[in-house]
C-alpha cells in the first residue's frame, strides 16, 4: 500500500495574510478618524454638583453647590418619579421661570445661577422618590446634575 502526504500548510499562510490585511485596515481607519476630525463632535461634559436631602416626610431640598463650569449653569428643571415639579426656592435663587414648558430655578439678575442656592420639592414617598435635576447651560446645553433616590 502507498502512502501519499497531503501538504497541509498552505491554509495557515492565507488565512494569516487575510488577518493582517484586515488588522491593517481597520487601524488605518481608525487613525484617519481621528486625523481628519470625524470624531471631534463629541459634547463635553459640564462639572457641576449638587446635593440633596430628606427635610422631612414630604419634601426634599437640594443646594446647588457649583462646581468648574458653575458660571455657565442658567437654571435646574426637576423631576420627582418623573412627573415635573415646581420647586420653592430660598433666598439664594432670584426666581421661577419657565423654559420649554418645565418651571425651572433661573437667576433673574445676571447670567448663572448663584452657589449655594436651595430648592424644596414634594416627594412625599420617603425612601422611593427617584428626583432627576436637568441643568441647562449659557451655550444651550442640557445636562443631568442630580438623579437620586431618597
Amino acid at each position: 500500500m502507498a502512502f501519499t502526504k497531503k501538504n497541509e500548510e498552505a491554509v495557515s499562510p492565507v488565512i494569516g495574510v487575510i488577518l493582517m490585511v484586515a488588522i491593517t485596515v481597520i487601524l488605518a481607519a481608525v487613525i484617519a478618524a481621528f486625523v481628519f476630525g470625524m470624531a471631534g463632535n463629541i459634547q463635553k461634559t459640564k462639572v457641576v454638583a449638587a446635593t440633596e436631602s430628606r427635610v422631612n416626610t414630604s419634601s426634599v431640598v437640594v443646594t446647588y453647590q457649583g462646581g468648574q463650569d458653575a458660571g455657565s449653569l442658567t437654571g435646574i428643571a426637576f423631576t420627582v418619579d418623573g412627573a415635573n415639579v415646581t420647586p420653592s426656592i430660598s433666598t439664594a435663587a432670584d426666581a421661577l421661570t419657565t423654559l420649554q414648558g418645565t418651571m425651572v430655578v433661573a437667576k433673574t439678575s445676571g447670567n448663572s445661577l448663584p452657589v449655594g442656592a436651595s430648592m424644596y420639592l414634594n416627594a412625599g414617598n420617603p425612601g422611593k422618590n427617584h428626583i432627576v435635576g436637568v441643568g441647562t447651560f449659557n451655550d444651550g446645553s442640557t445636562q443631568v446634575i442630580v438623579d437620586t433616590t431618597l
